[in-house]
């Protein structure tokens, strides 16, 4: 990670709200960009950051590199009733997924 003093690259505040708001707890985005689930918390704050509420789903996400993304979206079933948002992740792809429609 990219870190000047106590300055984070703003790629990595920019990823961690987009994942905050897709409904990824604060933990599981430490995890997944290695900064500090307080910092995350921060940021939240600072930019007065309000997700949604989503009582009826919870989006799953998978990281891939270049050709497992490629391989996935060449199955059309893997794309059928489910909504999708893809992101650079360093070197590798995440994969936001949530079911589009209500069962």
């Amino acid at each position: 990670m990219n870190k000047l003093g106590k300055n984070i690259d703003s790629y990595y505040v920019t990823k961690a709200l987009q994942l905050y708001i897709e409904g990824i707890s604060y933990r599981e985005i430490e995890r997944i960009l290695g900064v500090s689930h307080v910092s995350v918390m921060n940021w939240v704050r600072k930019y007065k950051i309000k997700a949604p509420e989503q009582t009826a789903y919870h989006p799953t996400y998978k990281i891939l590199n270049h050709a497992e993304l490629v391989d996935y979206l060449k199955n059309s079933g893997n794309l059928k009733g489910a909504g999708m948002m893809i992101t650079e992740l360093g070197d590798k792809y995440m994969m936001i997924k949530w079911k589009r429609f209500k069962e």
